[in-house]
């Protein structure tokens, strides 16, 4: 049956709706994700943030050596002269690269770089280890953290240093290679739907907006809350660019010598990011199950003089629960109210609370409370530990649909520069047609603040309908035989 309502209580963040930033910011710190470091523009992952990740680090991880990917480690520290040979690579990177210059007290004569990412050195040995066809090819990558200067940071979303994999992978040739790429375009959109609940749109990015050096760039993108979108994954087909760099070559089977064709592909700490401002509402966190480092919050309520016994029966409930497969916890905290913990735990994003008093365990009944719900139900005991693994998986397809609804319903298609404009302001993802201009691409950006987020996949379940137009800004063509996607970013 239904209980009390949690409705209309304050819990302690600044509204969504009045102020987005801060509710972001708000909720990161007061949640224990993270908090600031010392150092500038770096963060503090917190356990409970660091439990979540570690959970992302997992399935990814499974699903990399699944699909017969191997890891190692390479130094954090690059020789200047590395990042250098790749011209669009340096371009691209030299705003925010870090630099080592000495050694104690001895200058170095040349400078190392930390790492902003790996292609140059793994190129490098690459070139050493790599001989013939039958060498290939190498499926590789690595965990770790990687160091980009940022004006302006925000915890996960945007650091001087954040954690992440990077894939590095050498072909045959180029067939073999894209074919690599979508493989994990493909693998970060199933983590991003069926893990997180979060739908994502599959595209290739413009030329203005590739990874430098790449041939070609392919995004997820996830729209947030307050409409911006989140670049949430990328994978990037390399061509030879890096081996003609770094001699990555080998004999081909009839004899000739040929560049290893790469690739590299990344998600990073920013997805937690993605995660809080797709799911988030104005109680704080919303954990979708599959990702939760706890699924089920287990709250003793009791006097002073019965408490340490309601902890017992709560333990004996979680010892239950964690034998039907759940991942549980008991709070254990004595001397706070229940009321700060129903709000502390709510905050966290915890899918679901169960109550349990000494009333409720006269009567063989426990009190429950999913985190998408205001309601409470009381339900007789074993139903709710028999419907646990039932109730997770209906708060994961509701996320997911939440989130889905919410995209659909702010992406609107648009034929003028004019409805274009107004869309954006409003908070909207547009689909538009697009002539392919970087110029015009780059006006776009300069007088609206919104980018080509990427060109939609053909075949993937949002946005992708061949047709054909003419370009919102320039009344030129379409370059793309298909609406592009644009929005604002983070």
């Amino acid at each position: 049956m239904t209980g009390s309502s949690d409705k209309g209580k304050s819990y302690g963040v600044t509204p969504q709706s009045q102020d987005f930033n801060d509710w972001y910011n708000e909720v990161v710190v007061k949640a224990d994700l993270a908090d600031y470091s010392p150092v500038k523009g770096a963060m503090v992952v917190k356990p409970y943030g660091s439990a979540l990740w570690e959970r992302i680090v997992r399935w990814l991880d499974d699903k990399f050596k699944e699909t017969g990917h191997e890891s190692l480690m390479f130094p954090t520290l690059i020789p200047m002269n590395f990042i250098a040979r790749e011209a669009d690579h340096v371009e691209g990177f030299a705003p925010e690269l870090f630099t080592v210059s000495k050694i104690g007290t001895d200058v170095l004569d040349e400078p190392y770089v930390m790492r902003p990412t790996s292609e140059t050195i793994i190129g490098h040995m690459w070139s050493g280890w790599l001989n013939s066809y039958r060498d290939l090819p190498f499926l590789h990558y690595q965990w770790g953290a990687v160091f980009r200067a940022e004006l302006r940071t925000k915890l996960f979303l945007r650091t001087s240093e954040f954690y992440w994999h990077e894939g590095h992978t050498a072909h045959v040739d180029e067939q073999e290679a894209r074919a690599e790429v979508m493989q994990m375009l493909g693998i970060y959109h199933e983590f991003c739907r069926d893990v997180l609940a979060l739908p994502v749109v599959r595209g290739e990015k413009t030329a203005s907006e590739r990874f430098a050096g790449a041939v070609a760039t392919y995004s997820i993108e996830g729209m947030m809350r307050d409409g911006k979108a989140l670049q949430s994954g990328t994978s990037h087909y390399l061509g030879q660019n890096f081996s003609r760099a770094f001699g990555v070559k080998f004999q081909s089977r009839d004899q000739k010598e040929e560049f290893a064709h790469t690739t590299s592909w990344a998600i990073s700490s920013r997805i937690i990011g993605a995660l809080i401002m797709t799911h988030g509402d104005d109680r704080g966190l919303m954990m979708p199950p599959n990702i939760a480092p706890t699924q089920v919050v287990v709250i003793p309520v009791g006097r002073k003089d019965n408490f340490a016994q309601m902890v017992e029966e709560g333990e004996k409930l979680a010892a239950e629960l964690r034998a039907a497969g759940v991942r549980v916890k008991v709070d254990r905290r004595d001397g706070v109210t229940n009321g700060f913990k129903y709000n502390d735990w709510e905050l966290k994003g915890v899918p679901v609370r169960i109550e349990l008093g000494p009333r409720d365990l006269e009567q063989g009944v426990v009190v429950v409370k999913n985190r998408t719900s205001e309601d409470k139900e009381t339900l007789a005991r074993a139903d709710a530990v028999n419907g646990m693994t039932e109730r997770l998986n209906g708060i994961q397809a509701a996320l997911l649909k939440r989130a889905t609804d919410f995209m659909l319903e702010n992406t609107v298609t648009v034929d003028t520069y004019e409805d274009f404009k107004a869309a954006i302001d409003a908070g909207k993802w547009v689909r538009a047609f697009h002539c392919g201009d970087p110029e015009s691409e780059k006006a776009i950006k300069e007088e609206t603040k919104a980018t080509i987020r990427n060109e939609p996949l053909d075949g993937t379940e949002f946005f992708a309908e061949r047709e054909e137009g003419v370009c919102v800004h320039t009344g030129k063509p379409s370059g793309y035989g298909k609406r592009v996607i644009f929005g604002r970013q983070y």
